[in-house]
This record gives C-alpha cells, structure tokens and sequence, in this order.
C-alpha cells in the first residue's frame, strides 16, 4: 500500500447526499477480485449515457476535474453495501482523500485498508471547502496527515481528527498483510520453537 503523507491535487465538488456504494461502483463490475481497472467504471452511471458515451455535467468528465486527487462530498459518503470495491474504483481513479460531513462505517473503515484518507469536517468546514473546489484546477488543496490539516488554496487551514493507529497505518503503508509482516521475525522465532517442541506437527 502507498503511503499517505502529504497530498496537495485537485479537489473535485460533489456536494450530492447519500452516495452509495453501488453509485461509486455498480454492481456489474464486481465480479473482478483485481484491485485495479476499476477507475474507469468509477461513478459508471453518472458519468456515461447507457451506450458509453460521456456525460459533460458530471464533474469527473469536466476537464478541471479529470486528474482530481480529492473529492469533497455530500453527507453519509458510501452507504449501502460494504463492497470494497468502492475504494479499489476510487484509488484507481486516483482519488486519495474524501472530505464529508459523514461515513458509513463499512465504507469508512475500508478506505484506510486501501490507502485512502476519509477526513470527516464540521459541514461549515465542507462548505468552505467545496466552494474551494469548485474554483477549479487551478485551486489546489493540501492534505497534510502528520499535522492533520486541511488548507485550502487561498490558505485557510482547518484541523481534523484521525484515529491514532489508522493514521500510523497510512502514513507507513500499511495494510493488513503490512502489519503482520512487521511481526515477522517474532512468527519466524514462534515457528522455529514450535518445530522443536513439537516436531511431529
């Protein structure tokens, strides 16, 4: 897993409630178990009329917003089923942090298994920032994990709160696998006893 340290993009606007899982990625494209490929059906209905072509209003297709790094969203962000697609779509895209007023927790949890920053702000804080966002390309927000800061491109700072370990997780990379890797010499040492104990296992 990338780490997450420091990230200063393009924040895109998508002040929509309630955006569900199967909204960021629909349920036919699930039949893969592969993390990446799934950036282009990211937002799949939103973003395409029913025979592939794209629509212009969605934000993603606008060209300021197609390299954006961030999204600043509407409330309860990824309700609906816990597939964890949903941020394999996003990470794929290249989105690295979302901003709401709210998370479902399935959802939640998920993007810092997968190397995403969900940052949850008061909703005059997501006010501001989206109307932040919606300045464009040329407007750029820096999302800073170690000082848990979020500075717009004018240079207005705001702080937000992140669970301690999960933030020890992003900023060194770490998925599950990561983290049972960095108690690998105290398994082999385990191993090692174990075979002498019980040699016959």
């Amino acid at each position: 897993m990338d780490k997450f340290t420091t990230l200063t993009g393009i924040a895109a606007p998508m002040p929509l409630v309630n955006i569900d899982t199967d909204m960021i990625i629909p349920k036919q494209f699930l039949k893969t178990i592969q993390r990446s490929g799934l950036g282009k059906n990211l937002f799949d209905e939103m973003r395409y009329t029913p025979d592939g072509q794209e629509i212009p209003d969605f934000v993603l297709n606008q060209p300021q917003y197609r390299s954006a790094q961030i999204l600043v969203a509407g409330d309860n962000f990824g309700c609906g089923s816990s597939r964890e697609h949903a941020p394999w779509a996003l990470l794929d895209f290249g989105i690295r942090c979302v901003i709401s007023t709210s998370f479902a927790d399935i959802f939640y949890n998920n993007c810092f298994k997968n190397g995403i920053l969900p940052i949850v702000m008061p909703a005059e804080v997501v006010e501001v920032l989206m109307a932040d966002a919606r300045k464009g390309a040329n407007a750029r927000m820096t999302i800073d994990l170690p000082s848990q800061t979020v500075t717009t491109s004018d240079g207005q700072t705001f702080g937000f709160e992140v669970d301690p370990f999960r933030k020890h997780c992003l900023l060194n990379g770490l998925d599950d696998i990561g983290l049972s890797l960095e108690k690998v010499a105290a398994i082999d040492s385990y191993e090692a006893r174990a075979a002498v104990a019980r040699p016959w296992v």
